[in-house]
């Protein structure tokens, strides 16, 4: 009775832990990081496919046609080809916004390296998603490398026209935003300001 009590009475996080060998508590913070930048790349894999996938088939089914009405007047499909930023912003731009997403790619694969915050993995992997979907359509899409046109096809009433990628972008940012005001930082400490 006396080791059953010892063994469920035994800590076995590093939490609740002082009694753990430093070799053990090295690798479960190596695990927990692995398994965090696993989310941040499985969530931006999802993010990625979902608009590859929806701009392929909207290329294939709706360029050239009539919008599509979804719910009325309220959304449609829309197939256009954007050369600049949200809101059709700076056409004249495409390459400055080319690298501008290379640049947001490369700086969460550096932050990747001290992500232990599982909210910020599935934020960082939305925002490398949709980076990626974007640049994907600005490297390999007409009119030529980096100046490709992004295939935006979601039309709500009385807004701009946007894709998957600019949505997935946009729920990263808002849960960066979130994250930021609780205090959390993406190595899963926390501060009060």
């Amino acid at each position: 009775m006396a080791e059953a009590e010892r063994i469920i009475n035994t800590p076995d996080t590093p939490e609740d832990g002082a009694h753990q060998a430093p070799e053990q508590a090295a690798e479960r913070e190596r695990t927990g990081r692995g398994r965090r930048i696993a989310v941040l790349f499985a969530v931006a894999a999802f993010a990625y496919a979902l608009d590859l996938i929806s701009k392929t088939l909207v290329v294939a089914k709706l360029e050239g046609r009539a919008p599509i009405k979804l719910v009325g007047d309220l959304l449609e499909l829309h197939a256009i080809r954007n050369p600049g930023a949200a809101f059709g912003f700076g056409a004249a731009f495409t390459v400055i916004f080319t690298v501008i997403a290379a640049s947001v790619i490369v700086v969460i694969m550096r932050l990747a390296r001290k992500l232990y915050s599982f909210p910020w993995a599935v934020a960082l992997g939305l925002l490398l998603g949709g980076a990626l979907g974007n640049l994907t359509d600005r490297i390999f899409r007409s009119p030529g490398v980096f100046n490709g046109q992004v295939v935006d096809f979601i039309a709500p009433k009385g807004f701009a026209i946007f894709n998957l990628a600019d949505s997935a972008i946009v729920c990263g940012g808002i849960l960066i935003v979130l994250l930021s005001f609780r205090g959390l930082d993406p190595d899963g400490t926390v501060h009060k300001d």
